[in-house]
């Protein structure tokens, strides 16, 4: 994970569910590709084809409520997001996403600030979101130390791969297995 990302804006509104996010009806899919290329058609069917690689979603509160599929933010991932910013984030969504790799930023009022197509830089370790376009830098929350660790590893996964206890455990259990 870089500490900071720049990329091109998308803005969604308030109460964006998972369903939206990644509809249901696609849950069968396996492509990661293909995954992504359906992500937020619940909002809108273009967003995913239009959406610029590297991109940033920025939504008002509430962002993936609904269900705790682990789907929304691997939709989101390989569709090319960089970062989703948002006045708030749903509990299981906000932890699903962390695990996955993808750094989730609160930063308060900012969805009535953005346009789309605008260019944002987030300071991950600063805690601001800057606009290009017009030089105004806002305050964000800070992501607590786990969750920096688990979005530097590039998710929970390879964090606990790289983790030397983890290792152990592996080991040990795999002397039982014969």
């Amino acid at each position: 994970m870089k500490a900071e990302i720049t990329g091109r804006t998308i803005v969604v509104g308030n109460n964006i569910d998972t369903d939206q996010i990644y509809p249901g009806r696609f849950l069968a899919l396996t492509d990661p590709e293909e995954i992504g290329s359906h992500c937020l058609c619940g909002v809108d069917e273009s967003i995913a084809a239009q959406f610029p690689k590297g991109g940033i979603v920025v939504a008002g509160t509430n962002f993936g409520c609904g269900s705790s599929r682990e789907h929304a933010p691997i939709a989101l991932i390989h569709m090319g997001a960089a970062a989703i910013v948002a006045d708030s984030f749903a509990r299981i969504f906000f932890r699903n996403a962390i695990n996955l790799g993808l750094p989730l930023i609160i930063c308060r009022g900012i969805r009535e600030k953005i346009k789309a197509g605008w260019e944002l830089k987030i300071d991950i370790e600063k805690g601001t979101v800057t606009v290009t376009e017009t030089g105004e830098a806002y305050p964000c929350e800070k992501l607590g130390d786990q969750a920096m660790k688990i979005l530097e590893a590039g998710g929970i996964k390879p964090l606990m791969r790289k983790s030397h206890h983890f290792s152990k455990i592996v080991l040990a259990k795999s002397d039982y297995i014969c």
